[in-house]
């Protein structure tokens, strides 16, 4: 898929398409780089107290891992999947 055909998808499609792709490939730099911007992107969606809470429990940051697919934060990492995505020419 090209930059714009990926662009057109829902933040959601696209965080099931680098996660998915991410877990096939078992790479762990694409996870880990997500996990560390979770914190990131939850607080500049105003989620202050979920960011904090991220940081010192690695269980939490996992379980939103696979829930950053969803809402504000999802817009937020959105810049993340779609460049995953380019870099590995992935299709849907």
């Amino acid at each position: 898929m090209t930059r714009d055909e990926l662009d057109a998808l829902s933040s959601r499609e696209l965080h099931d398409l680098a996660v998915r792709r991410a877990l096939h490939h078992v790479d762990v730099e694409f996870l880990w780089q997500l996990l560390r911007a979770i914190p990131a992107a939850e607080a500049s969606e105003g989620h202050t107290s979920e960011a904090g809470r991220d940081v010192t429990h690695l269980s939490v940051l996992i379980d939103d891992a696979i829930d950053a697919g969803d809402g504000d934060v999802a817009e937020a990492l959105r810049p993340l999947y779609l460049d995953y995505l380019v870099r590995h020419n992935v299709a849907s």
